[in-house]
């Protein structure tokens, strides 16, 4: 089951969407190349995907539950902390992103993590914090020396009991230990988004010629075309794409309009008319980039089972 929604609307001009899905069986998804990136909380944490140049098939297993928030393409900005062309093709947890990792998000803002149980030493962000004695109320009564406190590590405590908790910022890359397996995905996203809305601000802002570059060209016209109406030489287009999208103009390209002929297809449109509306030579060209791009005809894109 997979389920897309639209942003709220204050996060509209940088994201795409949110989503989740929970596979219903041991599958392999096909991920195709879309220009975008997502922020992904899965089975084994939080991990960051794409930009892709290529089909990306993903193993799934009975039961795994996934929540997404997707970027726009060049909405992105300076948000993962690091070059978008070292993410691209890649799969990157969000514990080796350093500026990402130790994003902090307080607990009280999140009313599904306030009263999520945590084992103390799942708390990694929290390891240098001084606690009283006495502080955390259900552990107060517990009869343990001071040489002793490992014994406290499985100890379930709420993360919202002990104040210091409460109001204290967990970093980023912490939050799946908040979570047992069989929370919501809601609860997921409300952490996820609750990270994007506090570092957006802060980080470096997205490209404001991005939209006009990935527009113009999923129109159908050339890179010089597109540079000069922008007032840009090839080369500062070249560059400002790398930086915006992760990759070079003619692969943006490429995906982009492979993307407007997917949507046109699933659509019912005949795939000769696609590949004329879509901006390819012919027929034979759309089929030659779509196997390229998806590993897949584009017949097998629009099957129910695509």
């Amino acid at each position: 089951m997979y389920v897309e929604r639209p942003p709220t609307a204050d996060l509209a001009g940088r994201l795409a969407c949110v989503w989740h899905q929970v596979s219903e069986a041991d599958a392999t998804q096909l991920v195709v190349p879309d220009a975008c990136l997502d922020l992904i909380w899965g089975p084994e944490g939080l991990f960051v995907a794409g930009p892709d140049t290529g089909p990306m098939p993903t193993p799934m297993a009975s039961g795994d539950t996934f929540v997404g928030i997707r970027f726009r393409p060049g909405a992105v900005g300076d948000f993962f902390g690091v070059p978008l062309q070292e993410l691209r093709d890649q799969r990157v947890r969000v514990s080796d992103l350093p500026s990402l990792r130790d994003q902090p998000v307080r607990v009280s803002a999140l009313p599904s993590l306030r009263d999520q149980p945590a084992r103390p030493a799942e708390l990694t962000s929290l390891h240098d914090q001084p606690v009283g004695v006495f502080a955390p109320s259900s552990l107060r009564d517990q009869p343990v020396g001071v040489s002793a406190l490992s014994s406290l590590r499985d100890q379930r405590v709420s993360v919202a009991d002990p104040p210091f908790l409460r109001d204290r910022p967990i970093r980023l890359a912490d939050l799946p230990s908040l979570h047992s397996a069989d929370v919501a995905p809601p609860g997921r996203l409300d952490a996820m988004l609750a990270a994007v809305r506090e570092r957006l601000p802060r980080e470096v802002p997205a490209d404001p010629a991005a939209a006009a570059i990935a527009g113009a060209l999923r129109m159908g016209r050339t890179v010089g075309e597109v540079a000069w109406d922008l007032g840009f030489s090839e080369r500062q287009l070249h560059r400002r794409s790398l930086v915006t999208f992760g990759y070079a103009p003619k692969i943006l390209q490429r995906i982009v309009r492979f993307q407007r002929a997917l949507t046109l297809a699933r659509a019912g449109v005949p795939l000769a008319e696609v590949a004329v509306t879509a901006g390819y030579a012919d027929q034979a060209h759309l089929s030659h980039d779509v196997k390229r791009l998806s590993g897949v005809s584009m017949r097998h894109l629009v099957s129910p089972a695509g």
